[in-house]
């Protein structure tokens, strides 16, 4: 009787006990971030610590069967024994993942999967920590069913950052609406080595249209509220001088200069940091040695201590673990966690980089607990100012619903529009006449979907995809007569149709050759369970795959039988419009002598065919610029136009000219430039520099000018480029229209890392300069400091 009473008592109080607890504080809404943050790592385990810094791959977390998806054993293990807190690339897609069109997710089967694994994750861990979900948006969600835009170096080819900007809004709400909370990009390498095999990826060779690109992604990813549903973070990459390998290998050795490090390729990239960029990732080159992943200079003094950065640094996949197998320089898996850990990196992209290998740093003293939290800190913090603990959840039907709507897919055909770079016009072959009865259009790229969509892009459906061929046919429906022929491939020697393309453009009007290279995998392979692929014997045996990351170039020819097919069709006597679509610059010097009309679209996306067909008839103003220098010849390299002084001579075999130059790119309008004015206000320390001019549009044709500012230091106490981009404006003119364009200049835009590497504003004479491309100049006028 006594034991019953004694255990009533005791349950009673219990229950007193249970009703009047708390919470956790990390549950807590109403708390601040910072003291939930705290109390959550007070409450966690060393194992449970490094499993939030352990970003896994994402692709084997879910089951799918037929319209249902649940979490796989893959992920309950990984719960249970790596206690993991981030993924990526859970929704891609491509032959790598062996994700295809019918194994891969939906937009709603997306938003159904990412709502399981957040369940699970909350529900049945100790802790009910919610993920971070990474995915890879560079040009668009890479994921089945969401838009792609033309690749970054198209982008930047608009050379319009507010138009960026609001694409990169569309990419981000289509990333979130299926769960996602960190898009991968933007990349902010300099491009001044077009071998390299990820120059698509890229915004171009010059730090000042990077940056402003950088700076408008981030914007768009990532808004005024994170917890808006419809916003993610922002992955800075590749931190940092990743875009000039030696030879052009991707992820190879890297030596620049201090000075050159900071005046050039760190400037995007803290342009981007300031303008509130959350993540940032680091390369897998080394730096004058040092490897980017286990750099303190970079990753602490540079990146937190000069900037101000506050979000959380992530490696590249493998990276960490690189430092033992690629660079060498440490000896064990666990060396190399403390060493990428202690200089300041604070998530594994690969989960095996620090995992156990990290556990086992700490418990031998090679890492202190206070590193591990200031590390973990800046992770959680992430998922608390998202509000993923209060809302985890995404709305399948809405993603069903916005992704790949038709706004956004509106939006995909503007940027491809802007991006498309008329580079030759003789004669005034283009806009084509409006009466024309045949065309014949030609070439590898002129009808495959994949060619045109760049690297990191997943399956697509046909229909998604406007090719020039359909959007040639689109455009002239049934009144004109369209005749296609591929002609070769672009690798594959053994597709020889040059003759019945030349067949095929002598008897048209008009052929548009549609040449250059390609970034696309393979989707249409089947995959065994082991990765290797089923070969049949209608594969062609040389894919057309010659740009994408690792596809680097000792050359930059026309790869194949294409040159070969391009002289074909012209010998014929028809006129000829070269449209190139292609990931990097490329050797066309026989064109730009042979073909009266050429037109760069690099990969312009889903809509490109449309884009492309508006251009050819007229129905769209060209008005890109190219973002990078397009040399005659590897020979030249490097070729940027930003180069230090003294000028570069002319070789035995060919000048130093580029065969197109920085920001170059023509219209079917015509403008001019007059009524330069510079007002100068302020002393060195805190200028105030305005520079107006005005441009009008001499023709009969409403278009885009895009106006280009730079500056060139007459005598300076270190070398200085010879003119360096400083400000530019995409402007819109009716026939006929003039407007009085400003620019405003401070004392940043006329600074110089000294000998003492200290950031002055040297007294002296500047030339200010406004053109329509680096060396187009047309107005100028000497400025006294």
């Amino acid at each position: 009787m006594k034991r019953s009473l004694l255990l009533c008592v005791s349950l009673f109080f219990f229950s007193i006990v249970v009703r009047g607890q708390r919470s956790p504080l990390y549950k807590d809404a109403k708390a601040s971030v910072e003291s939930r943050v705290s109390d959550l790592i007070g409450r966690m385990t060393l194992e449970e610590k490094v499993g939030q810094l352990s970003v896994l791959l994402g692709w084997e977390m879910y089951e799918k069967q037929g319209d249902k998806v649940s979490v796989s054993d893959v992920y309950r293990k990984a719960q249970a024994d790596q206690h993991t807190g981030m993924l990526w690339a859970t929704l891609r897609a491509d032959p790598w993942t062996k994700k295809t069109l019918k194994t891969g997710l939906n937009p709603f089967l997306a938003a159904k999967a990412t709502n399981a694994l957040q369940k699970y994750a909350v529900e049945k861990t100790r802790l009910g920590i919610p993920l971070l979900l990474a995915e890879e948006c560079p040009h668009g969600h890479m994921a089945i069913g969401t838009t792609v835009f033309p690749t970054s170096i198209g982008q930047s080819s608009t050379w319009n950052p507010e138009l960026i900007k609001r694409m990169a809004e569309v990419i981000a709400s289509e990333a979130r609406l299926q769960g996602a909370h960190i898009g991968y990009g933007p990349v902010l390498d300099l491009a001044r080595e077009p071998r390299w095999s990820r120059v698509e990826e890229t915004y171009g060779e010059d730090p000042v249209l990077n940056g402003a690109m950088g700076e408008a992604m981030v914007q768009g990813f990532q808004g005024s509220d994170l917890k808006s549903g419809k916003n993610v973070v922002a992955t800075l990459k590749h931190f940092a001088v990743y875009g000039v390998p030696e030879g052009g290998h991707n992820g190879g050795s890297v030596t620049v200069g201090e000075r050159e490090l900071h005046q050039a390729y760190l400037p995007p990239f803290k342009r981007a940091v300031k303008a509130g960029a959350l993540s940032v990732m680091t390369a897998y080159n080394s730096v004058d040695g040092i490897p980017c992943s286990s750099n303190p200079v970079l990753l602490k003094d540079i990146l937190r201590a000069d900037w101000g950065f506050n979000g959380f640094v992530v490696s590249d996949l493998g990276s960490i673990s690189g430092l033992v197998n690629n660079h060498q320089v440490a000896a064990t898996a666990a060396d190399a966690a403390s060493l990428a850990i202690n200089a300041g990196l604070d998530a594994d992209l690969s989960g095996y980089g620090y995992g156990s290998a990290l556990a086992d740093a700490v418990k031998k003293g090679k890492v202190s607990q206070a590193v591990l939290d200031t590390a973990l800190a800046r992770v959680l913090r992430i998922k608390f100012e998202m509000g993923l603990f209060e809302n985890p959840y995404v709305d399948p039907a809405k993603a069903a619903r916005e992704v790949g709507k038709a706004a956004n897919v509106e939006m995909a055909r503007k940027v491809a529009q802007e991006s498309l770079i008329l580079l030759k016009n003789e004669n005034n072959l283009l806009p084509l006449k409006k009466d024309v009865k045949s065309i014949a259009v030609i070439g590898p790229n002129a009808d495959n979907i994949y060619n045109q969509l760049g690297d990191y892009t997943a399956p697509q459906s046909d229909q998604a995809i406007v090719t020039v061929l359909k959007g040639i046919r689109a455009r002239v429906g049934k009144t004109v007569s369209v005749r296609y022929v591929k002609g070769c491939a672009i690798r594959d020697t053994t597709i020889d149709e040059i003759a019945k393309a030349a067949e095929a453009a002598r008897n048209a009007e008009v052929a548009v050759v549609v040449l250059g290279g390609s970034s696309a995998r393979d989707f249409k392979t089947e995959y065994q369970s082991t990765g290797a692929a089923k070969v049949t014997a209608s594969d062609v045996k040389v894919s057309d795959m010659e740009s994408g990351e690792g596809f680097d170039r000792s050359s930059l020819d026309l790869m194949g039988r294409q040159l070969q097919l391009l002289k074909a069709v012209v010998k014929t006597g028809t006129p000829v419009v070269l449209v190139l679509i292609k990931g990097r610059p490329l050797n066309i010097n026989w064109a730009a002598s042979n073909v009266p009309a050429i037109l760069d679209a690099w990969y312009p996306g889903q809509e490109g065919g449309n884009a492309i067909a508006d251009v050819l008839f007229g129905d769209y103003n060209p008005a890109g610029r190219l973002p990078v220098s397009v040399p005659k010849s590897v020979g030249q390299l490097p070729v940027y136009y930003n180069q230090k002084k003294p000028t570069p001579h002319d070789y035995v075999e060919v000048d130093s000219k580029p065969l197109y130059c920085f920001g170059y790119g023509l219209s079917y309008s015509s403008f001019g430039y007059s009524g330069l004015s510079i007002e100068k206000s302020g002393s060195n320390n805190s200028l105030a520099v305005r520079v107006r001019c005005r441009i009008r549009n001499s023709s009969s044709k409403d278009g885009d000018e895009v106006v280009q500012l730079y500056l060139r230091d007459h005598v300076s106490s270190v070398v200085t480029p010879l003119k360096q981009l400083k400000r530019f404006k995409r402007v819109h003119l009716k026939a006929g229209e003039q407007k009085d364009l400003s620019f405003d200049l401070n004392t940043e835009d006329f600074m110089l890392l000294n000998s003492e590497m200290k950031w002055v504003t040297e007294p002296g004479e500047f030339t200010v300069m406004i053109g329509a491309s680096s060396e187009d100049i047309r107005l100028q006028r000497v400025l006294e400091l």
